[in-house]
């Protein structure tokens, strides 16, 4: 049997073995879970019952002898979690180690901790649309360029789309609903138009003005991560400081133990007039080329590659990042 248990209300329940990995509405409370296995679900319970027993342990007989950013390696197996569903990488020892590597450079940098927070459907929705980005994107433009303009109602004209496109949209369109990205939607099939009605709050303004993408390949990096039995320390949405005073956002930094650093900067779109700030932070950071990476979303592997051979950066789309991280880790 598989388990629910609500995080908002507490709320406990066996299910069936078809629902593992689904998100259910709560009974009681409403809230969207996720369905775990049971088993896997106990250990993890009792693997982090057992490290906090450890720690409290450590800490009555005063014990500290960890180095700077080494527990975070140590604390948790991408078995015991639910990448989809956890907050373990807001804790401040899992990023220890790229504050440590930041301040070794006379770099400071602002770690924004609720950004890797995936209990909430960001990652969910995040996936859908990159994964299907060269369909669904036409839904994320029009909701950025109206909400930019600063009204509320979409239409999307589904006319010029074969079956299958309109299946794929409209399905979207409705998790969008489900989840509670938009406050309405409705679908003429007569008409083949879809009608939404945005909200307002600023985060999901945010995630349809471009940190879905960054979402995404957080969601693709810790899948890999997973897979790959490694974990290596990871931000999102940071923001460093160097010692003349400027500044720069970083989409998405990785550092595992073996000490490869890895930026990873999110773009659709024009992002042709922004290469050269991204050639001067490289040159600043030190990074190397291949671990310097530019994911376009939208850009044919042939660009991909040229743009790569042209400029003392790497570049990738949304299909290709992957295969290249795994050349790195």
């Amino acid at each position: 049997m598989a388990i629910f248990r609500c995080n908002q209300c507490g709320h406990i329940r066996e299910v069936g073995n078809d629902y593992i990995g689904k998100s259910v509405i709560c009974p009681k409370c409403k809230n969207i879970t996720r369905i775990r296995d049971t088993v896997a679900f106990l250990k993890a319970v009792i693997k982090k019952h057992t490290l906090q027993t450890k720690e409290l342990q450590r800490a009555r007989e005063g014990i500290n002898d960890e180095k700077p950013g080494q527990k975070m390696v140590e604390s948790f197996s991408f078995d015991d979690i639910d990448i989809n569903n956890t907050d373990i990488f807001t804790q401040s020892v899992s990023y220890a180690p790229i504050v440590d590597w930041f301040e070794e450079r006379k770099i400071q940098i602002q770690i924004n901790s609720d950004s890797m927070d995936t209990t909430g459907f960001f990652d969910e929705i995040s996936l859908l649309l990159g994964n299907n980005f060269q369909v669904l994107n036409v839904v994320a433009s029009q909701i950025k360029y109206v909400q930019n303009k600063g009204f509320s109602n979409v239409k999307i004209e589904l006319s010029q789309k074969n079956k299958e496109e309109i299946q794929q949209i409209t399905s979207f369109c409705k998790s969008l609903y489900d989840y509670s990205f938009v406050a309405k939607y409705f679908y003429q099939k007569k008409d083949k138009v879809i009608r939404l009605t945005l909200q307002s709050a600023p985060k999901i303004r945010e995630f349809f003005n471009g940190i879905w993408m960054e979402w995404f390949i957080l969601m693709k990096l810790l899948e890999l991560f997973r897979v790959c039995k490694i974990a290596p320390s990871i931000s999102r949405n940071s923001k460093i400081t160097f010692a003349n005073g400027t500044s720069n956002e970083l989409d998405i930094f990785f550092l595992t133990k073996s000490n490869v650093s890895v930026y990873i900067e999110c773009k659709s779109g024009e992002f042709r007039q922004d290469i050269n700030k991204y050639l001067s932070l490289r040159k600043q950071l030190k990074i190397d080329k291949s671990q310097f990476i530019l994911c376009v979303f939208g850009l044919s592997r042939e660009q991909a590659q040229g743009m790569t051979s042209m400029y003392d950066l790497t570049f990738v789309n949304e299909k290709t990042l992957i295969e290249h991280i795994e050349t790195l880790v």
